[in-house]
C-alpha cells in the first residue's frame, strides 16, 4: 500500500543546489520514518537523511550536516530533500525510503530497517 516516487534530480556544478522530493501514499495510518539513501558507483546503498512522518524527529548523515535539510510538505504528502553545497562526492542515486515505527526504541539510519523505496532518482555534480 505504501508508494514512493522520487523526482528532481539532476547535473549539476559542484556548490550548486537541488531539491529532491519522494510523493508518498499509505503513511497516514501508522507511524513511519522517510529516508533518503544514496549510492554511488561501485559503493552500498548509504544512509543520507531521514524524519518522523510526524515531525517529531530528524537525523543527518555526518557527510550532509549542514549541507542537506530534510523536510515534510504536508500538504502535498511529499518529503524533500534540498541539498545545498553540492560536492562531487554527492553524486550518486538517491533513493526515497519508509519504515514503519515498530518500536519506541526505533532507528532511522539502518538500511535494512527500510521496508519500502522508491526507484531512485540520479544526481550528478560536476567539478
Amino acid at each position: 500500500q505504501v508508494q514512493l516516487a522520487e523526482s528532481g534530480g539532476g547535473l549539476v556544478q559542484a556548490g550548486a543546489s537541488l531539491r529532491l522530493s519522494c510523493a508518498a501514499s499509505g503513511l497516514t495510518s501508522s507511524g513511519f520514518v522517510l529516508g533518503w539513501f544514496r549510492q554511488a558507483p561501485g559503493k552500498g546503498r548509504e544512509f543520507v537523511a531521514a524524519m518522523t512522518w510526524s515531525g517529531s524527529s530528524l537525523k543527518y548523515a555526518d557527510s550532509v550536516k549542514g549541507r542537506f535539510t530534510i523536510s515534510r510538505e504536508n500538504a502535498k504528502n511529499t518529503v524533500v530533500l534540498q541539498m545545498n553545497s553540492l560536492k562531487p562526492d554527492d553524486t550518486a542515486v538517491y533513493y526515497c525510503a519508509a519504515r514503519r515505527i515498530r518500536s519506541i526504541l526505533y532507528t532511522m539510519d539502518q538500511r535494512d530497517e527500510y521496508e519500502y523505496w522508491g526507484q531512485g532518482t540520479q544526481v550528478t555534480v560536476s567539478s
